[in-house]
């Protein structure tokens, strides 16, 4: 049975831990890449320097369906889901970082507008990582007898998902997550503080 989209976004919002202090002009960070090129390893290391509310897709898809199945209507559920409270968030000023694939260009057209509509501060982030080094990553994820990851993405669906992949047509970073990450990361902190 289908949830309704108020039911969708009541039981993200439930399950949101402590959300850090209201912002003017908050800022959001939406973070794209490929499955395995360190998304949600370089949200985390930011979250350490900046006090934000991360929104990993793969997380709040586990709260909507414990079972997930990866189908176009359950990411429709999702990610209408994740909007609404995402610009929910941004209207009380709580600054986020969203982690999701974000591959299209038409997905992060939302965004673009949701900043506009709450005069959030946009920063847009993508994440890479040489072919090789995910390789190895997502085939070290799969081995793994204990997941430590909220995602079930491997080498073979990076694999149908690179092609996919279009361009940011907007001002964004690139981080590269197999070098060392801290000169975007201070990029970022500098931009939010601005």
């Amino acid at each position: 049975m289908a949830g309704s989209l108020d039911e969708d976004v009541e039981k993200l919002r439930q399950s949101l831990n402590g959300l850090p202090q209201p912002q003017i002009e908050p800022p959001l960070i939406v973070v794209s890449g490929l499955p395995g090129t360190g998304k949600s390893f370089f949200c985390r290391k930011l979250a350490e320097r900046l006090s934000f509310l991360i929104l990993e897709s793969d997380t709040l898809r586990k709260i909507l369906f414990p079972y997930p199945q990866y189908k176009e209507s359950e990411n429709k559920r999702l990610f209408s889901a994740c909007h609404v409270l995402i610009e929910e968030l941004l209207r009380k000023g709580i600054p986020v970082i969203f982690d999701a694939t974000n591959l299209l260009e038409h997905h992060r057209e939302y965004f673009y507008r949701a900043a506009e509509r709450t005069g959030a501060k946009l920063i847009l982030v993508w994440v890479e990582a040489p072919t090789e080094v995910v390789r190895q990553r997502l085939l070290a994820r799969e081995k793994a007898a204990v997941p430590q990851y909220n995602s079930e993405a491997g080498w073979e669906v990076y694999n149908k998902m690179k092609p996919r992949r279009e361009k940011i047509s907007r001002n964004h970073l690139v981080v590269d997550t197999s070098q060392d990450i801290t000169t975007v990361i201070d990029k970022i902190v500098r931009a939010t503080k601005r």
